[in-house]
Order: structure tokens, then sequence, then C-alpha cells
């Protein structure tokens, strides 16, 4: 019996190796995922503040390197400065987390079973299936997250000059709203979603055919042993660097722009 079941049972490898909608634990995976996501988000906020200062036109730090603003906001603001909108970031951001990676998982399982009978090389049907995925779920996922950037990044610029101060993220909304209208809060939405929305695409893409062809490289099939853990992780880290590098290309230029239409209304409506 236990050698029929063996006989029976699915090659794993690569199947493993992947993300499969079917087999998550859901739970596990939206837990786990919002507490990685909010360190992650930790670690490189005062990045991002740092970065959305810089590109802010008339910011008076837009010509300075990242290094010295970061010292003028911690000699003017210390270390709450640095972390200006985290509390707003990392708790909004984890029902967007929730509703992007369900989007995500979703249509990239529905894409690699509609796909499944073409004929196409195996990379290129992980990375098209990846691709779509990753399209949608940014096109899901802008609905909510580009007003809660609006609300983050108006409270990290607060203090330069042509802007106006804010009690925390109700009051961003409050002011946005009085001053724009409704509309004021998805400043930016069409331009977000026409860019990220491809840009998100590459970086899937890419990172899941680059995963594919780096396991195929190390002697990888679907008849072979499962591999161990720190393989996966250096695989997934290595297709992770290369599709960044893919995306990334695309994202800074458009970036610099959202970032300007969403953060300085105050210039225009004083």
């Amino acid at each position: 019996m236990a050698t029929e079941t063996e006989a029976a049972a699915p090659p794993l490898a690569l199947a493993d190796a992947e993300i499969n909608w079917d087999r998550l634990d859901k739970t596990r995976f939206h837990i786990i995922g919002a507490i990685l996501f909010t360190a992650q988000s930790a670690l490189l906020h005062p990045t991002v503040v740092v970065k959305t200062r810089m590109q802010v036109a008339h910011s008076g730090v837009s010509q300075m390197r990242g290094l010295s603003v970061f010292r003028n906001i911690l000699r003017n603001d210390g270390i709450p400065g640095i972390f200006r909108g985290f509390g707003t970031s990392a708790v909004g951001s984890m029902p967007g987390r929730v509703l992007c990676l369900t989007s995500l998982e979703v249509s990239k399982d529905m894409m690699l079973k509609y796909t499944e009978g073409v004929d196409m090389p195996e990379a290129t049907r992980v990375g098209v299936a990846n691709a779509v995925a990753g399209m949608l779920s940014n096109l899901v996922s802008c609905v909510y997250f580009v007003p809660l950037d609006v609300i983050c990044q108006r409270l990290m610029v607060q203090g330069l000059p042509g802007t106006t101060y804010c009690n925390g993220p109700i009051d961003v909304v409050r002011k946005v709203i009085k001053s724009e209208g409704f509309r004021g809060l998805y400043r930016g939405f069409g331009l977000t979603a026409l860019t990220q929305s491809p840009a998100s695409a590459l970086w899937w893409g890419a990172y899941g055919a680059a995963q594919h062809m780096i396991w195929r490289s190390l002697g990888y099939g679907d008849d072979m042993e499962k591999p161990s853990q720190s393989e996966m992780i250096t695989v997934q880290a290595s297709a992770g660097m290369f599709a960044g590098a893919c995306s990334t290309v695309i994202t800074t230029p458009i970036d610099t722009v959202k970032t300007r239409l969403q953060s300085l209304y105050d210039v225009d409506h004083g």
C-alpha cells in the first residue's frame, strides 16, 4: 500500500519550490506575510522618507545628497522624523497587502491552469502567468494604496516649504478633501495604474521566469528530489534581485513624478 501511494504521488521538486494557492495555509500566509512586510517596512522607511523629501520640488533639499538629507532630518526632528508616517503606512498597509497577495496568487493560479495545455517553454509559461498576475494584482491594489500613499507622503514632507502641518492621517484626509475634494486622495492614480502595473508585471514575470531557469540550470526537474531550504532561499533571493533590477529602470523616474503630484498640493492651493 505504501509503495502504491508513493508511486501515485505527483513529483515534487519545482512544484514545491513555488507558491501554490491550493496548497497554501491562507491564515498563516496572510499573518506571516503581514508581519514580514511590517518588519521590512520598518527597516526601509527612513530611506523612503529621505527619498520622498528629495523628490519634492521646491523642498530645499532636492539637490542635496541622501546622507545629508538624512542627517538634516535627524538634527531637526530626531528619530521620530525619519519614521514620520510609518504608523499610518504599517497599519494601513495590512488590509492592502491581504488584497494584493490574494489577488496575485489567485490570478497566477488561474493563469497557470489556463495555459496548462499551451505549447510554450515552461519558463515562459511561468513568466507569463506571474506577469499577468502581477499586473492584475497591482491594478486591484491601486484602488486601496493610492490614497494611503497620498496620506503617508504628506505626513513625510511636513515642515518643508509649501507644505501644511497636519495632526495625523485623519487630519490629512480632512484637509485634502476640503482643499481638493475626494479626488485629491486619488491624485496620481492614473499615472500609478498605467505605469506601476506594467512594472509589477515585469517584476513578477522576471522573478517567475528567472527562478524557474535557475532551478533548471542547477539540474532540478520534476522527477528530482525536493530542494533544500537554503537552496530555495538562495534561488528566490537571486531571482528577486534580478527582477528588482529589471523593474527599477521603469519605476524610479515614474515614482519621482508621482510623488510630486501627490505631495505638493499646498503650493498650488495655499
